[in-house]
C-alpha cells in the first residue's frame, strides 16, 4: 500500500470566487467541477506527494495554509497587485533559496506564492 495523492480541502460559501483567483490569476485548470466541488491544477501534470507542519512561516512569519510554486513570480506579483489584491509579506528573497510573497485568497486563506532561485 501506498499513498498516491494528498489533496487540500477548503470549505468556502462560493465556489466561483476561486475562479478568478486560482484559475485567472494563477493561471489553474479546473480538472473537476461537482457544482459542490471544483478540483484546480495544472492540467495533465503530475503532483508529487507533500504535506508540511510547521510553527512558523520563516523568518517570523504566520504559517501560510498553502504554497504556490510559480515560474516567474514578478510577473505573478504583478498579477496580484494589478487585481487590487494586497501583499502582506514580501517580495523577499528568503535565505533558504526562495524568493516569495503572501497574499490572501478570496476566503481569507494566507498563500505562500514562492520562486525557487
Amino acid at each position: 500500500m501506498a499513498v498516491k495523492r494528498i489533496v487540500a480541502n477548503f470549505a468556502v460559501d462560493d465556489i466561483a470566487k476561486a475562479v478568478s483567483f486560482y484559475e485567472d490569476i494563477l493561471g489553474l485548470d479546473t480538472v473537476m467541477d461537482h457544482g459542490w466541488i471544483r478540483t484546480f491544477a495544472v492540467a495533465g501534470q503530475t503532483m508529487t506527494t507533500q504535506v508540511n507542519f510547521a510553527t512558523e512561516g520563516g523568518s517570523g512569519t504566520p504559517v501560510p495554509e498553502m504554497s504556490i510554486e510559480v515560474d516567474n513570480l514578478d510577473e505573478m506579483l504583478g498579477k496580484m497587485t494589478d487585481a487590487g489584491i494586497r501583499i502582506e509579506y514580501g517580495p523577499a528573497d528568503e535565505p533558504w533559496g526562495v524568493r516569495r510573497f503572501y497574499v490572501r485568497d478570496p476566503f481569507g486563506k494566507l498563500v505562500n506564492i514562492l520562486e525557487h532561485k
